[in-house]
């Protein structure tokens, strides 16, 4: 690192701490049955100075994002941090408060809004605002507006799409995934988790979901909700697929959603997504900048604390853009020379100017990881390489390395060796070999788990830390459950019909469906919508025609009855007519996920 930020430097504890009205007197945040979805005080540790098993930065950064209270940012303007991986901010307009991004859980969020009127009043929430699409942004919806209440909620053009698509298709292994990035079920301590760099960790409560009712499709749309003005600008594209910004001018205070935090964010995240554009992302930095900074005098965002000051957070925008467009054409730069994404991550220099601030820092992106994704983004998974066209399994190809180096009982006092000079990248590298061609080897997933200990220990980056730490703990036997489900009852209604049969046609096992043919008709009374299913080499297609031949069978139901029926295998109260049997025939060639699938071992 040619260049790092001073830890004299303590402006960002003071712009954390500034505004701080009170936290809540109960540190734990319980479900209904009593079981602890969220604790306060779960980081006090952090109070101590940084051990030898953490990274002095990450500690000072996980030492901030472990505040929690109420917090006034602006006059009318309030934040509850600390209560769950994002903030949830407040807004009071004449005669109640809208209420930015309600968090992950219903608990978390009911939790933060009892601590805002304990020390505000009992305002009643005039508007819900959805700033992007993920699950931390709105999934505590029900803990803010009431049952039945007539609440606008706003979000951005193609939200609802994304929102449960991303949490139904590829939901299963991104959530599994998730359980190592954010390290929710390791021990909290000096040894174990310290945070999430974006926030401490992910909630466990309740996630909900109520449909947008106003969406923002363009940039310079203004709304007016309970006298407050406010001026919105679409993001598509840059940290989430739908994503806004949007100012208050009349407060001039700017919201960033999550596209300018204190942290280098992710291009491709950890738990896995799609590919983020980080040439984009700058250019609507830049587009912030031209519309907003000038009328600005605060820059608070769904993620950290806020920036005050036009000159300050004109700085903070400029060098957050700058981050990610240096990142994006320089990898392009190394690319068009010949170089593949794990060379350009190992080559790529950050500017000095860049690199000596606390807000660029990779805590929750890295600049080695964010460097591969772009290369992928643009070139895709073959790095050009014959020899990585046809590579053997992982499997097959460890026990054929573990071979040719003569067998485990030669590798492991190298590894052991390679661990004690400080290549710990090396000895990670060929002790997976060995747990690979053998998982019995107990001595071979100690000393790996020793090696992910230190790399995990020595991270700057705290979503590397927890990968390596949960990999540790998972060699060890101590195989954690996943603690995240997406597909809450309100994400699962939230699906359109043709989400709905999309989710069922990656799950048909190919294969076993070869020799199947069916036709289900589903006529909609509900939805006034018909939709042919039609299963054939393995694919179940879905179509708005009926013609042609009859179907096998016809129901005539509701989209919940659909779901239902999806869900308990069975017909239920559905109306059909024709052959009941496709449909247990269509269920029966569905594969579960496994929501608790290995990770470092086979």
């Amino acid at each position: 690192m040619d260049a790092a930020p001073s830890m004299e430097d303590r402006t960002d504890f003071a712009d954390a701490d500034k505004g701080f009205v009170g936290t809540a007197s109960q540190t734990e945040i319980k479900d209904t049955s009593g079981r602890v979805v969220w604790d306060l005080g779960a980081y006090d540790f952090l109070d101590a100075e940084c051990p030898g098993t953490a990274n002095p930065s990450l500690w000072r950064q996980s030492l901030l994002t472990a505040r929690h209270g109420l917090y006034q940012v602006a006059d009318g303007i309030y934040q509850v941090r600390g209560f769950d991986l994002s903030n949830i901010s407040l807004v009071e307009g004449d005669t109640g408060v809208i209420v930015v991004d309600p968090l992950l859980s219903v608990e978390c969020a009911a939790a933060a809004m009892a601590l805002y009127r304990e020390h505000r009043g009992d305002r009643p929430v005039k508007a819900v605002i959805y700033s992007h699409s993920h699950a931390d942004h709105f999934g505590g919806v029900r803990g803010v507006v009431p049952d039945g209440a007539d609440v606008p909620i706003i979000a951005p053009a193609g939200f609802l799409e994304h929102a449960v698509s991303e949490n139904v298709y590829a939901g299963t292994a991104m959530n599994r995934r998730a359980t190592f990035m954010y390290g929710a079920v390791l021990p909290r301590g000096a040894t174990g988790q310290i945070g999430a760099g974006l926030g401490a960790t992910t909630s466990t409560g309740t996630m909900s979901l109520i449909e947008p009712t106003l969406s923002i499709t363009e940039t310079g749309q203004e709304e007016a909700i309970d006298g407050v003005r406010i001026v919105f600008q679409l993001t598509p594209g840059t940290e989430a697929p739908a994503e806004m910004n949007f100012h208050f001018p009349d407060r001039r205070a700017l919201c960033m959603a999550e596209n300018a935090t204190h942290n280098l964010h992710n291009v491709l995240t950890l738990r896995g997504a799609l590919v983020r554009d980080p040439r984009v992302w700058a250019r609507y930095l830049t587009e912030a900048i031209e519309m907003f900074a000038a009328g600005s005098d605060l820059l608070f965002a769904s993620h950290h604390w806020p920036t005050w000051g036009t000159r300050e957070l004109t700085a903070f925008l400029s060098q957050q853009r700058d981050l990610y467009a240096y990142l994006h054409d320089q990898t392009l730069r190394m690319l068009n020379q010949g170089y593949t994404g794990t060379e350009i991550a190992e080559m790529i220099q950050m500017p000095p100017a860049l690199d000596r601030l606390w807000h660029t820092r990779g805590y929750y992106g890295s600049v080695s990881h964010n460097v591969k994704a772009v290369y992928q983004r643009y070139m895709g998974w073959f790095d050009g390489n014959p020899a990585h066209l046809w590579e053997l399994p992982p499997e097959e190809s460890a026990k054929k390395h573990v071979e040719f180096m003569g067998g485990a009982e030669s590798i492991l006092p190298k590894a052991e060796a390679a661990l004690a000079a400080g290549e710990t990248r090396w000895a990670a590298q060929v002790l997976n070999y060995v747990v690979f061609a053998d998982p019995g080897n107990t001595a071979a997933r100690e000393l790996l788990a020793r090696v992910y200990e230190e790399l995990g220990h020595g991270s700057e980056n705290a979503t590397w830390r927890n990968f390596y730490l949960q990999g540790a703990a998972e060699l060890r036997g101590d195989k954690p459950a996943n603690t995240l489900d997406s597909s809450s009852p309100d994400v699962l209604m939230a699906l359109s019909v043709e989400q709905i049969f999309d989710s069922l046609a990656i799950r048909v096992n190919g294969p076993r469906a070869w020799d199947t043919r069916l036709t289900i008709d589903c006529v909609f009374t509900d939805l006034k919508d018909e939709v042919r299913l039609s299963l054939a080499n393995g694919v179940l297609t879905q179509t708005r025609t009926r013609e042609g031949t009859p179907a096998d069978l016809t129901l005539t139901l509701t989209k919940p009855q659909l779901l239902r029926m999806v869900a308990t295998g069975e017909l239920g109260d559905v109306h059909a007519d024709g052959d009941r049997r496709a449909v247990t025939t269509l269920i029966g060639l569905l594969d579960d996920g496994d929501r608790d699938f290995d990770i470092v071992t086979p």
